[in-house]
């Protein structure tokens, strides 16, 4: 059998983030490992619900819907009705104007 085929098998500490340590063994070279769930803390295993956020993601998440909440929307019935008032009402006329006046308003130089 070769030497030094296999990694050193040690016995590493994990210490969650909720107080909780035990002792396991791995092929890491640290002694000390920091998690931050574990079975006494975990969701499944407690039934209660724990927001794990590192990355501020629920925050941004809750800021967006804050920021979307004070938008006012409208309904897809107040949209339909206004573009059916727009194309019953009153055309604007730009047909009157004639392409003298429309290069004249367009301040062209020669």
């Amino acid at each position: 059998m070769k030497k030094d085929l296999h990694p050193k098998y040690n016995n590493l500490k994990v210490t969650c983030s909720c107080g909780n340590t035990f002792v396991t063994g791995s092929t890491l070279q640290q002694e000390v490992l920091n998690v931050e769930l574990c079975s006494k803390c975990h969701p499944f295993y407690t039934g209660e619900q724990k927001i794990v956020d590192t990355d501020n993601v629920v925050k941004k998440f809750e800021e967006r819907a804050q920021k979307t909440a004070k938008m006012s929307f409208r309904s897809k019935r107040e949209k339909m009705a206004e573009r059916k008032a727009k194309k019953t009402g009153p055309k604007a006329s730009s047909s009157t104007l004639t392409l003298k006046d429309m290069l004249a308003n367009a301040n062209i130089s020669k």
